[in-house]
């Protein structure tokens, strides 16, 4: 993942999507839950550790130009993600919540898409079937 600034002082870079990654941003605990659906299908994801409360999984180029998902947002080209040193796992800052690997990097789009529509759960208005 090639830098477009300089590391901060405490090893994170700072790198723009949309040129080998798209990147899905969703709120912490839906993504806590989409992960946990995705099981070994989880692609590397970060925690921005800090007020935001956020995660960022990490998908094919691309993704953010047709992404529709209410409560998520999808950050293509003209994004920029923080990406913390390989091995942090722990805050306080951005950590890895699943580090990459060398086959895992990319969550498959449609499988987080799913994951996280079943992680919301239903919306207002929408039966559940029984």
């Amino acid at each position: 993942m090639p830098s477009t600034q300089l590391p901060s002082a405490a090893g994170c870079v700072l790198q723009d999507a949309g040129t080998e990654w798209d990147v899905i941003r969703v709120p912490r605990q839906t993504g806590l839950a989409a992960m946990a659906i995705l099981g070994p299908r989880c692609g590397a994801v970060v925690e921005a550790g800090d007020s935001r409360a956020v995660l960022y999984f990490f998908v094919p180029r691309g993704t953010a130009n047709s992404w529709e998902l209410d409560n998520t947002k999808a950050l293509g080209l003209g994004s920029s993600v923080t990406i913390p040193p390989p091995r942090r796992t722990q805050g306080p800052g951005p950590h890895w919540r699943m580090c990459p690997g060398e086959d895992r990097l990319l969550t498959n789009a449609d499988a987080l898409h799913a994951a996280l529509a079943d992680a919301f759960g239903p919306r207002l208005g929408e039966e559940q079937a029984g």
